[in-house]
């Protein structure tokens, strides 16, 4: 096969991140005979810096032309100021609508031998795999935003606006992943108070009724995020709108014992698809050598799976990951020494 992938580096551990997952791309190519051909680009803080612009007409031209996007992580407090006219979070907003991304899957599976990673029980974790199935391109983020002064007070304004079509799109979506799972479907909303929620449940509540052999279940925001916690193998496909889907999969990466573990596919209708891991630019341990690559290796491996076609190659990658954290090779987010390229050279030995 022969495919273009365009890697947007970012800012803070975001190149090193990417380095160790081109690598690993490139021992899939060397066993299998693909050609991959990589484009870089700049996006996020460093592309403020070079060209005044989070995300270049350019660098979305460049991406919109692609096979597929592996993105490393955008942001950091040089860019913090919430007064800028531009900021590397507008960026990645941008780029996800110029891609027509409307979906964010992010699966989060507790592996066994990292479950004394996590901060809750042991018996809380068994059996944990889940897929978290995020709308991404309305809501809150996309809505009308406004600032201005009434009655003397300065005020804003953000619009938490959905179409039904929206909606329609990202729930079907969820029960097509769930028909190879346990096909069970966990809508999450506020219904109780927003009217944009009433609307969501109305919708999936259609599709589900076309899907009679399938669980659905609505779920208030509040006691998703309780659930989350206290019976988390309990869900199995989880579909919600844009801000509760960031703040819930934030939540859910507890689970796995680091952010550093999980990756994310952001697909549209045929489109190039985003890949990237949960996990932000961690300025703080940035240049250090020593962040963990895998949240983005098995981005990485949904790029293959999704995008690509390439299910064989994709399990590969995943199976040589789970032996690498059944071996007990670990970073230092998960208690261990290896360095980020180390890391990466485990899971390449394993290919």
């Amino acid at each position: 096969m022969k495919a273009k992938i365009v890697l947007l580096p970012g800012d803070g551990i975001g190149p090193e991140v990417i380095g160790e997952a081109v690598r690993v791309l490139n021992g899939i190519v060397q066993k299998f005979g693909h050609t991959f051909e990589y484009e870089t680009h700049l996006m996020g803080g460093c592309s403020i810096d070079a060209h005044g612009s989070s995300l270049t007409d350019d660098t979305l031209k460049a991406c919109q032309q692609s096979n597929a996007v592996l993105l490393g992580a955008v942001g950091g407090p040089k860019w913090d100021d919430p007064r800028a006219k531009d900021r590397p979070e507008r960026g990645l907003l941008a780029l996800r609508k110029g891609m027509q991304v409307f979906a964010n899957l992010r699966p989060v599976k507790v592996h066994p031998a990292l479950i004394d990673a996590s901060p809750l029980k042991p018996e809380k974790l068994q059996g944990v795999d889940i897929i978290v199935v995020r709308e991404l391109t309305g809501g809150l983020y996309f809505g009308a935003k406004k600032r201005e002064v009434m009655d003397g007070h300065d005020t804003a304004i953000d619009t938490l606006e959905y179409h039904d079509y929206e909606v329609q799109r990202v729930v079907e979506l969820a029960f097509q992943l769930a028909s190879a799972r346990r096909k069970k479907v966990t809508s999450v909303d506020k219904a109780n108070v927003l009217e944009s929620s009433r609307l969501w449940r109305q919708v999936a509540t259609s599709i589900g009724a076309q899907h009679s052999d399938f669980t659905l279940e609505h779920m208030l925001v509040d006691t998703a995020s309780m659930r989350l916690i206290t019976s988390p193998a309990s869900f199995d496909v989880l579909v919600t709108e844009n801000m509760f889907g960031d703040i819930l999969t934030d939540e859910a990466s507890v689970l796995a014992g680091s952010m550093g573990m999980l990756p994310s596919a952001s697909l549209g209708s045929g489109g190039p698809g985003l890949y990237e891991p949960i996990h932000g630019s961690a300025p703080d341990i940035a240049g250090q050598g020593i962040a963990n690559p895998i949240g983005t290796i098995l981005s990485a491996a949904l790029l293959l799976r999704y995008s690509l076609k390439l299910e064989e190659e994709a399990q590969l990658i995943e199976k040589a990951v789970d032996a690498v954290i059944t071996n007990g090779c670990r970073t230092s987010d998960l208690g261990g020494s290896l360095t980020t390229t180390q890391m990466a050279d485990e899971i390449i030995k394993r290919l």
